[in-house]
């Protein structure tokens, strides 16, 4: 039946409805839930067809009768809540007064302040010797108010507040969560939007994680995530709520900050952003808690017999909404209360004044105390907090539920005194102008550390000071790779797998170790820790898999230790984050490595890859078949160019394409060692290929070379006229090798062979000689490493990659020798390795030809000898440029 078709029968309607309110009244909500559910279950099971509704009546999801009593001092909490606000105001406004560059925002912490309040008053829980903390990711733009608040405690000084956003001299403040500038102060970075939520899924998974396999006890700790209901737009901020309800992650809570307003206007003007969210969420399987109206609306509900006020809530339209609370108390008796004679006569003894101090669910710190205390106490799903609240809430004509409000960093006086007068802030009106920063009293302060001795101490806080080092495996526990294959040929892949399974069979660090792959171990050959070490499920692994009766069948299980995140990029890097900081989040430095195709590295989630270099992440990143050329027949999408010029955007990101098995060897020990014996907050990115060849024996000494970015593979004892230096990385040194073969053969060209294993480490090391050379130009000359390998070389040099030109371009300002580049510039295509390095000429015959040319403009060959090359290479000068093809 339709809810408009007729009521056939409204004395049994009527009868059932008191059923229900006796069974509620007598047992409770929860037995009416499962009556309701079985008579459900029974219609649907005798073919009625019931409509789903995802969504419940836009009204609070807990009851007056089941708010919990507040454990706190409400006039205390409100009189610190106010001067909080004001500082936090106060931080922006002043920093604006000096110079409006600087920026910052007002609103979103002032819609919601009271949130923040009860938090960290009376639910988040520092690191202490008796708990492992719990972990938030604050909403970015509210972060003046964070700071304010440790103004308060004593934190943060008026002297820091006045350099807000105000960094390079030092001691300033950040402009959003920022470990990498605040690293004893913000756990995790937020502001980039949807990455929030993202990170928190998966910290909470990882928590999981983590205490499955016995690293930690997780007891009863929290992530809690603060989010806009705008940002709920970003794919990733939804993304991945099915994998929180699958793995039951009731260790996980989202506070979507329900203001209804985006940047620019309404979230949602024509709907209810709140109700779209709820089914989302609900549909998911997440335990939803909708918090949207503050107690002064419980009279009128209770008042409300006819259901027309109810009625009105669930008709009016979040556009509306944000319009009445831009308004008055007047405006929303007319156009709220006004359009129903019932909803009217509810308010007709009340005045406007009292009309306008309605407040929504997100202002009313009591009811706020209670939906947090029921999400903390949810077990087995997580729960997402959907709470209204007044974009601008305080801020008056200064941006109160205005469009405007999100841009607004400046207060006129007059818009200060009101805020001080709602507030009731000490603020005299001769220092009003100046926005002045208010301190605690002696009492107010008493309080505020109780609250936080309670918790724990001090929050937000990063810990990572007192992170024990790892013992580091020696070089030689890689001995297998350190030596040739002989006739065996293998990929780099392959080496890198082998690798890794020593790692893990590492009796100190082993445990350690966390293998991450979406959904692409077959590939990456790495199906043989199936069964050696196991894919982790929360659930364990309640079927017979298909491959049961195999050796390396597919195993999973409750202390698997391979994250395996199906056709994922973005949820393994996510997950790799929470691995690569678990040293600071849990006290406990973990080892990740996450293999992946390396054209859905960077490229796919490069806002993650920077958000990890931000957190201090500790890991690797391995590019799977990586390169141009490597990926034979995968085609445009799949071939990747580029990932090492991207990777070199990142400041703390340490890259590499290696050729050998022994070059991969070095720089995975080296990397541990320099993150987790030397403990430096950079990680590491390795391109691997799955092209075979043979690998030859680690000439002797040229660890540090390997690592710094450059070595000499061959040299030629007596070099003569004519002679090159053949430079190349990953599978086309391989190609110089060859064209080296063919030079020496076809025209008695000698060439030393050199391995660029990292041109992003060489233009860095180049880039910071010369730098110092600018900056100190009387001191003695910093001469790039590059530059003293090549110091003694003779002939020209020719550089080839399976990348764009730019990633060994980067070099050219630091080579001596006339420097000729070859690169992989355009889009990838489908076709044979020896094809596609044919068309983007960077093939053997393409770099021999690059070294007759430089020869001959240096004078060691003759014009016919170069001509002969030319036709012997097939060089066609009228190619099209396959950057433009």
């Amino acid at each position: 039946m339709s809810k408009d078709q007729p009521d056939i029968d409204p004395i049994e309607s009527q009868e059932w409805q008191d059923a229900v309110a006796d069974v509620i009244e007598r047992d409770g909500s929860n037995r009416a839930h499962f009556l309701l559910d079985k008579a459900v279950q029974q219609a649907r099971a005798a073919g009625a067809n019931l409509p789903f509704s995802a969504t419940t009546p836009y009204q609070n999801t807990i009851p007056t009768d089941d708010q919990a009593d507040f454990p706190g001092d409400l006039e205390m909490e409100w009189r610190i809540r106010t001067i909080n606000r004001w500082n936090a105001m106060a931080t922006v406004v002043r920093r604006n007064k000096e110079s409006s560059e600087y920026g910052g925002h007002i609103a979103s912490f002032a819609s919601s302040a009271v949130m923040y309040d009860i938090g960290l008053n009376h639910f988040w829980r520092s690191k202490s010797a008796i708990h492992g903390g719990d972990l938030v990711f604050f909403q970015g733009h509210v972060i003046p108010g964070i700071y304010a608040r440790s103004f308060m405690e004593g934190r943060i000084s008026e002297a820091q507040l006045e350099d807000f956003r105000s960094e390079v001299s030092g001691g300033g403040l950040s402009s959003y969560p920022h470990p990498w500038l605040m690293p004893d102060y913000w756990q995790f970075p937020t502001v980039s939007m949807g990455l929030g939520p993202l990170m928190a899924i998966y910290q909470a998974r990882f928590m999981k994680y983590m205490h499955n396999r016995g690293h930690i006890d997780m007891a009863d700790r929290k992530v809690w995530c603060f989010l806009g209901d705008g940002e709920m737009d970003e794919p990733e901020s939804r993304g991945a709520i099915d994998l929180a309800a699958r793995e039951k992650l009731d260790n996980l809570i989202f506070v979507v900050n329900c203001n209804l307003q985006r940047l620019d206007g309404p979230v949602r003007g024509n709907s209810k952003i709140v109700q779209e969210l709820e089914g989302d969420f609900r549909g998911a399987g997440w335990n939803v808690i909708k918090l949207l109206w503050g107690k002064g609306w419980d009279a009128l509900l209770e008042k409300d017999v006819s259901g027309r006020l109810r009625q009105l809530m669930d008709e009016t339209v979040d556009g509306d909404y944000q319009t009445f609370k831009s308004k008055d108390g007047a405006y929303i008796r007319k156009h709220f209360f006004g359009k129903y004679p019932e909803t009217a006569a509810l308010v007709e003894d009340w005045t406007d004044d009292q009309i306008w101090a309605l407040r929504r669910g997100g202002h009313d710190p009591e009811k706020v105390y209670t939906a947090f205390k029921r999400a903390t106490d949810t077990k087995d799903q997580p729960t997402c907090l959907l709470v209204k609240t007044v974009k601008g809430y305080g801020m008056g004509s200064g941006g109160e539920g205005m469009n405007t409000s999100h841009q607004q960093k400046k207060l006129a006086e007059d818009q200060l005194r009101d805020f001080r007068d709602r507030f009731d802030i000490p603020v005299k009106d001769e220092d009003l102008a100046n926005a002045p920063f208010v301190t605690l009293n002696n009492a107010q302060k008493s309080y505020l550390a109780d609250r936080r001795k309670a918790l724990g101490g001090e929050f937000p806080k990063r810990e990572w000071r007192d992170v024990p080092a790892l013992e580091v495996p020696e070089l030689d526990a890689f001995k297998a790779q350190l030596k040739g294959t002989g006739d065996r040929e293998i990929s780099t892949t392959m080496a890198f797998v082998r690798i890794l399974t020593t790692l893990l069979r590492d009796k100190k660090i082993g445990k350690n170790i966390v293998p991450i792959v979406p959904d692409e171990s077959r590939t990456f050959g790495m199906e043989g820790l199936f069964r050696s070490v196991g894919i982790y499920n929360p659930l364990g692994q309640n079927y017979t898999p298909e491959d049961a009766d195999q050796m390396m069948f597919y195993k999973e299980s409750t202390d698997g230790q391979v994250l395996q995140e199906g056709i994922n990029e973005a949820g393994a890097m996510a997950d790799w984050i929470a691995a690569a900081t678990s040293y600071s989040n849990h006290g406990v430095p973990m080892i990740p490595f996450y293999i992946y195709y390396s054209m859905f590295g960077f490229q796919r989630i490069g806002d993650l890859a920077w958000a990890a270099g931000d957190s201090r992440a500790r890991g690797f990143m391995l590019g799977g078949t990586a390169g141009r050329t490597t990926l034979n027949g995968e085609g445009l999408q799949h071939e990747d160019g580029h990932s090492h010029i991207l990777a070199g955007t990142i400041p703390n990101c340490i890259s590499y394409d290696p050729t050998f098995q022994f070059e991969v060897a070095v720089i995975v020990q080296h990397g541990i060692k320099r993150m987790y014996g030397d403990q430096e907050d950079v990680y590491f990115y390795l391109t691997l290929m799955n092209e075979n060849y043979a690998h030859p024996d680690m000439p002797m000494g040229v660890e540090e070379d390997i690592i710094r970015g450059l070595y000499r593979l061959h040299a030629t004892k007596k070099p003569g006229k004519k002679h090159v230096n053949l430079m190349g990385s990953g599978t086309i040194l391989v190609q110089a090798m060859k064209a080296a073969e063919m030079l020496k053969e076809d025209f008695g060209v000698t060439s030393d062979i050199w391995s660029a294993t990292s041109f992003n480490e060489l233009a860095r090391d180049g880039q910071d000689a010369e730098r110092h050379n600018r900056l100190n130009p009387l001191a003695e000359e910093r001469v790039p490493f590059i530059t003293k390998q090549l110091e003694n070389a003779k002939g020209p040099v020719i550089a080839a990659t399976d990348y764009m030109k730019n990633y060994a371009e980067q070099v050219r300002a630091f080579v001596p020798q006339r420097f000729t580049v070859l690169g992989t510039d355009g889009f990838g295509r489908s076709d044979s390795r020896a094809n596609l390095r044919r068309f983007f000429e960077v093939d053997a015959a393409h770099i021999a030809a690059a070294a007759m040319v430089d020869l001959h403009r240096d004078g060691a060959v003759t014009k016919a000898d170069l001509q002969k090359a030319l036709k012997k290479y097939d060089i066609d000068g009228g190619k099209p440029n396959p950057r433009l093809v």
